[in-house]
């Protein structure tokens, strides 16, 4: 007999970004998940909207994923990459590189999507000094990014209540404007039409700062934690000139667009620009098995290795950089998603996902909807008195009617696995629909 769990039993886990003592006093515990549904203690079904934590891009308890991990779990538990190596972390980077952008053609793995963004910014500073540019320094980030939550994360997002408890956090840290602007782009479909200028604030740090003094910078291709930021027709091309102009590292952030969310590979594919670094996590494991990867352009990695053959070319990493588990789990995804067609199922879908969201736009209190590929977004009216209170209300009936949400200040973000059915899709939106109309 299953033992229910009271509410002080739930006191000894400090949850990240959560309202504990909230949570505490009502809490939504998932027991179980399959294919594009979560199952709770009680056993009711909730279908998820969000692929758990923008992570389960293949579904829930994947045959493939689960017995590659099975199988690894017990053939080899544990080794490192310390000057020693193991079969399937070898594996598992080649498979990786056959599927990335062009030009990419080497992995450096972590445990998580922080770890990559501070890998990633490492590796730009180190790489400038291997170069003989040891000026170049100070990194860029952008207003509403978000980077993950280590300090050099911290440091380059732009979301003010994930930096204000943190003090200074690093130097030699600035930020290009946001991209959002609903007075002239509420409503779009895909890339809005305006704001491809915006990437000319680049420009101007340059301008401030010297180019001499920047290493690089860092921005989501989409701003999806912040509330689903969709850039702005030849913004990221804008972008990308810029940087190159002035041999400043590109770096894209792709923790969430990564592994078939746009309907390709990569945002990388999908906007056709070519950064010099791309940081993942998230769906190279399903979200099965902690794991990040960073990959790096040739020319990126080719500066660190002109010393001596015996010598350590980077002097980076983690006890668990390409673990057996984790290995194994990125091989048995991406053999699901192989086989599956699910990195660009996306694309075949997104006509229809688009079709449906857009529905919400004439709903109580909503200002505005976006969508691209296989993500969307829905912006309320905040309450005068009581911010992010209305998308949270809305996330909370939502679980209560089968449906999960992921709820950012006043926005409900959805992203499901890319499995999901068009009839799903239609559950999806006329579960939300219904909360919408039932809502103040």
């Amino acid at each position: 007999m299953t033992v229910q769990l009271k509410t002080n039993d739930l006191e000894a886990f400090f949850m990240p970004f959560s309202a504990n003592r909230q949570f505490k006093k009502a809490p939504r515990l998932l027991a179980s998940a399959k294919d594009v549904h979560y199952f709770t203690q009680d056993g009711r079904k909730v279908l998820d909207g969000t692929s758990g934590l923008w992570c389960v891009n293949a579904g829930h308890c994947r045959p493939r994923i689960v017995e590659a991990i099975q199988k690894q779990a017990a053939e080899l538990d544990f080794a490192g990459t310390f000057q020693m190596g193991h079969p399937k972390a070898f594996e598992a980077a080649s498979r990786l590189v056959n599927i990335a952008p062009k030009g990419f053609d080497h992995v450096f793995f972590t445990n998580s999507g922080s770890e990559s963004v501070e890998t990633a910014l490492k590796i730009a500073i180190a790489y400038h000094r291997a170069r003989g540019n040891a000026s170049k320094v100070r990194l860029i980030g952008r207003e509403r990014g978000y980077h993950g939550v280590n300090f050099g994360g911290t440091s380059v997002g732009g979301i003010s209540p994930n930096r204000k408890m943190f003090g200074t956090l690093l130097a030699g840290v600035d930020h290009i404007r946001h991209t959002h602007d609903l007075a002239k782009n509420a409503f779009s479909k895909g890339e809005p039409e305006h704001g491809a200028e915006l990437a000319d604030d680049l420009e101007r740090l340059v301008a401030l700062h010297d180019a001499s003094t920047i290493a690089a910078v860092i921005v989501e291709p989409v701003a999806c934690s912040t509330g689903v930021l969709i850039p702005p027709k030849g913004y990221l091309k804008r972008l990308a000139a810029i940087a190159a102009k002035h041999d400043i590292l590109l770096i894209f952030d792709e923790v969430i667009t990564g592994f078939g969310r746009l309907g390709t590979p990569f945002a990388a594919d999908y906007f056709d620009v070519s950064p010099d670094l791309i940081t993942t996590a998230k769906g190279v494991t399903n979200g099965t098995i902690p794991m990040g990867a960073v990959f790096l352009k040739s020319h990126v990695y080719e500066a660190f290795t002109n010393g001596p053959e015996n010598a350590i070319d980077f002097f980076h990493g983690y006890t668990y950089s390409g673990h057996p588990m984790a290995a194994a789990a990125a091989l048995g995804t991406l053999d699901t998603y192989h086989e599956e067609g699910l990195l660009t199922r996306a694309s075949k879908l997104a006509a229809y996902w688009e079709e449906r969201v857009h529905t919400l736009r004439e709903l109580p209190h909503v200002i505005d909807v976006r969508n691209i590929g296989l993500i969307g977004a829905i912006e309320f009216a905040p309450k005068p008195d009581a911010p992010a209170e209305r998308a949270y209300n809305h996330f909370v009936k939502c679980f209560e009617k089968g449906l999960l949400v992921r709820q950012t200040g006043d926005i409900i973000a959805l992203s499901p696995p890319l499995i999901i059915t068009e009839s799903q899709i239609d559950q999806l939106f006329d579960t939300f629909t219904a909360v919408l109309k039932d809502g103040d």
